[in-house]
């Protein structure tokens, strides 16, 4: 198990954000309208995979340049403060904004949800 879910972590790192950050409307909106079927549950997980890949490279690129700012510090084995929420979006960053598409209307803002593991797994 362990080894497949590795795999797959290799398979989706392989491939490009913006590539698919492209097709994140497309899932999120297939997601929204729940409909308890295989192509929903699909759909869910495409857009998971979606937002791991992006919160990934935003976690890489937030250590980066904490490793640039602060090297003496990092090398030294120093502790780094963590990241806070606020640092990190799984919003489509084409709807990021507040602001709809002219017409008034504002954007829908996506919500993180947390997901904790049932007690005994």
């Amino acid at each position: 198990m362990e080894q497949m879910l590795l795999r797959l972590a290799r398979q989706l790192d392989a491939l490009d954000e913006s590539s698919l950050m492209a097709l994140w409307e497309k899932y999120a909106a297939i997601v929204a309208h729940f409909e308890p079927s295989q192509r929903w549950e699909e759909a869910a997980l495409a857009l998971s995979f979606i937002q791991a890949k992006r919160w990934k490279n935003q976690l890489f690129n937030y250590h980066w340049a904490r490793q640039v700012q602060h090297p003496q510090q990092i090398q030294a084995g120093g502790q780094t403060d963590s990241p806070d929420g606020a640092a990190f979006s799984l919003e489509n960053p084409e709807a990021s904004d507040a602001t709809g598409d002219g017409d008034g209307s504002e954007k829908k803002r996506c919500q993180v949800l947390s997901f904790r593991p049932q007690k005994g797994h």
